[in-house]
């Protein structure tokens, strides 16, 4: 049940270097505040480093950043932890980097948090910090965490700080699979601009556009990645395949003038060679569409889903409960997508059966430039309309 924790004053009044040493049986459950690795309330800690460390067998954690910044977190194995394995704590955390880590075997844990019953790898409340290039597999729940608060939370508690409005500091390179949920969950929303406490204007608060690139997330019982509501969120390069349920999945988008939410030159695999017994009686999406506009899917490219109900695109997430639609038509604006010959089904509706696609080069439709895709209703069977069964 050992324990290092490192807590001073205030700025640089602390230099901690932890470099290349084996970590195991540490951290104390049900006793608050006694991880492994503990940076507690120091503020900038620009000459402490957390590295080349295997830290494993853990009762509470691996890693956890309170109230600090500019932490380095780099080149670690973290393997058969409980809960939260590195966890930022109190929203209040920025510009910590967490770099080259391998998180395998993550447990959740009853004697922490709520959360903590749905772990995750990297545990994320202020989305102004640096995840790059870590491979994080066989979460009881999720890989990636981004839990936004509204504002700073517990000792840090400051109505000034607002994480789900903060600018995105990194999200690259990142491996994701084997997890009980999701690889990449963002929760509940991140809808970053320019000053993040203040309401959205379009002349004094602009939006700001958050980037996250080339994410690989394979194998997860539910989706790749999913995001609950968002801004000015794009997702680049994405790589999902052997996911029980869905690739990508956005809930639902805010307007953003000149923004857009955006899924951008994603590879989507229903099925490989390599896949679990269980995805052959699931029915997988590619891409599960938001329940409102201002969604867009770009060069994103899918290949099969040519089993069950599988299809590359699904519609309208979330609907199944009535209150979270108005049966409206929605639309999403696609271009440039692929459909390899083993997408049996391009597109599969779900209630309320209304989504509109409009294609701006016609790779959806196989029907040119600007044209329109919606479900069949016999009222919309036009003298103008090609019905197409074959496409979903």
């Amino acid at each position: 049940g050992a324990v290092i924790i490192m807590h001073s004053p205030g700025d640089e009044t602390t230099a901690a270097r932890i470099d290349s040493i084996e970590l195991t049986n540490v951290g104390q459950a049900f006793i608050l505040g006694s991880y492994p690795i503990h940076f507690h309330m120091i503020g900038t800690v620009h000459s402490s480093y957390v590295r080349n460390n295997a830290i494993h067998h853990t009762f509470n954690r691996a890693v956890t950043i309170h109230g600090v910044h500019y932490l380095r977190v780099q080149n670690n194995v973290a393997y058969h932890t409980m809960g939260h394995t590195i966890f930022i704590e109190d929203a209040a955390e920025t510009k910590n980097l967490i770099e080259g880590n391998l998180i395998v075997d993550v447990r959740r844990s009853w004697s922490l948090l709520n959360t903590d019953q749905t772990p995750a790898c990297i545990w994320i409340t202020n989305p102004n910090n640096i995840i790059r290039n870590n491979a994080a597999a066989g979460s009881d729940r999720y890989s990636y965490w981004y839990d936004l608060q509204t504002t700073a939370i517990g000792p840090s508690f400051d109505t000034n700080i607002c994480p789900e409005n903060e600018r995105l500091g990194e999200f690259r390179d990142n491996v994701a699979h084997s997890n009980g949920r999701y690889g990449l969950r963002i929760f509940h929303n991140l809808i970053p601009r320019e000053h993040p406490c203040s309401p959205m204007n379009y002349e004094t608060n602009k939006p700001i556009i958050a980037n996250f690139y080339n994410l690989v997330s394979y194998k997860n019982k539910r989706n790749c990645a999913i995001i609950e509501k968002s801004g000015a969120v794009r997702w680049h390069n994405f790589k999902c395949a052997d996911n029980l349920e869905t690739g990508m999945e956005y809930s639902l988008t805010s307007y953003i003038e000149d923004g857009w939410a955006k899924i951008v030159g994603g590879l989507m695999i229903g099925r490989t060679e390599n896949s679990e017994p269980a995805l052959d009686r699931a029915s997988p999406k590619g891409i599960i569409c938001s329940r409102n506009e201002n969604f867009r899917i770009e060069g994103t490219k899918f290949y099969n889903y040519n089993f069950n109900n599988a299809a590359a695109l699904g519609t309208c997430s979330h609907c199944w409960h009535d209150q979270n639609t108005d049966s409206g038509g929605r639309t999403v604006i696609v271009s440039d997508l692929y459909f390899d010959e083993s997408v049996d089904a391009r597109v599969y509706y779900t209630t309320p059966w209304r989504t509109i696609f409009f294609d701006l080069t016609g790779s959806l439709t196989g029907l040119g430039p600007n044209t329109w895709f919606l479900p069949y209703w016999k009222h919309l069977l036009q003298p103008e309309c090609t019905r197409r069964d074959d496409l979903g």
